[in-house]
């Protein structure tokens, strides 16, 4: 009975977005088109498929690597920020997860937290004179209009189940992908390269023209209270204690394994959760049941318990820190992000 109803109501959810997309793409819903290049990272699914890496990555390739092509560009990251107060500036411990490792990872970016995307791009031109505009998870928010589509898809589940919300994890169905410019499948080393090969032809099945690249998350080193850092060589064979609150926690558990580490224990939450100091002290809790040697989070829930870790706290408290590597597709991904922003930048 259960799954009857949520196919019902998955065949609500797609007569509604069927319509929503029909009305944008005829032009009868308007798109608002500003004085500035618009690139939007979004999915097709819910859950983590990576956008954040990629957000961050894309910030910085603007800023630095194409400085001498394009010449002066101020970029602003744009995002709905979830359960979060605004103009996030370097005291982040009162904003949302997303916003405050953009805030961290992109000091010379400014990021603009507004749910409407329109108006934040309107603030971000007008106080800070931005001209490029980085909109984080806007695949499906149409009213701004952007001059380029890249879509994350997590190699790991890349495409819901093949069911729409809520019986599965499509907000759009994948035929959506014709709209998009640029894929980045993202996590491949978690899957076989035959999986991968089979994501990038039906990728291009629903659109022939888009360009497709490969990437990871590729750990860099672990982080802890006053930014000491724990190399990769170092975590290896230690037994980690590990915990998380994000849209996909395996994915991150699986790394911690691949690191050569051993998985003493782990405590998965809500993606999003609330941390409070009593959480934190469950954790330690465990962790010291499990005879771990440190305790591991990501840098999205390190943002809402770094408050409360000290380096003399006993066992050890750290963020696996991460950073996108492309596999293939980086060349023709940079090259259509460097056209675009020649065609609107003077």
């Amino acid at each position: 009975m259960l799954r009857c109803l949520l196919r019902a109501a998955a065949v609500g959810y797609g007569i509604a977005v069927g319509v929503r997309n029909f009305l944008y793409s005829r032009g009868w819903l308007k798109a608002h088109r500003i004085d500035a290049a618009v690139i939007s990272i979004g999915n097709i699914t819910a859950g983590g498929t990576g956008k954040t890496p990629l957000v961050i990555w894309l910030c910085k390739t603007i800023i630095s690597d194409f400085k001498s092509q394009i010449g002066d560009r101020k970029c602003a990251i744009l995002t709905r920020g979830y359960k979060a107060a605004k103009d996030a500036g370097p005291e982040t411990r009162h904003y949302s997860d997303e916003v405050a490792i953009f805030a961290q990872s992109c000091p010379e970016a400014k990021v603009i937290v507004n749910p409407d995307r329109v108006a934040g791009a309107a603030e971000a031109i007008a106080k800070f004179g931005a001209n490029v505009l980085i909109m984080d998870d806007g695949f499906q928010h149409r009213r701004l209009a952007r001059d380029l589509d890249i879509v994350a898809v997590d190699a790991t589940e890349p495409f819901g189940y093949g069911k729409l919300l809520p019986a599965g994890l499509l907000r759009e169905p994948p035929a959506s992908l014709k709209r998009a410019d640029a894929v980045v499948i993202t996590r491949c080393d978690q899957v076989q390269k035959a999986e991968v090969d089979a994501i990038e032809k039906r990728l291009l099945a629903a659109n022939p023209n888009i360009v497709v690249a490969r990437s990871i998350h590729r750990p860099v080193c672990a982080r802890s209270a006053d930014n000491q850092e724990v190399s990769l060589g170092e975590l290896k064979g230690r037994k980690v204690f590990a915990f998380c609150g994000i849209g996909n926690p395996d994915a991150f558990l699986s790394s911690i394994g691949n690191l050569g580490a051993e998985l003493a224990g782990s405590k998965v939450y809500d993606d999003h959760y609330h941390y409070t100091q009593q959480s934190l002290a469950d954790i330690r809790a465990q962790a010291e049941a499990s005879e771990a040697d440190i305790i591991l989070t990501t840098q999205k829930d390190w943002t809402k318990v770094s408050g409360w870790a000290r380096s003399d706290d006993g066992l050890p408290l750290a963020y696996l820190a991460i950073e996108i590597k492309f596999l293939a597709g980086q060349d023709r991904l940079t090259s259509l992000i460097e056209k675009t922003l020649a065609g609107r930048i003077s």
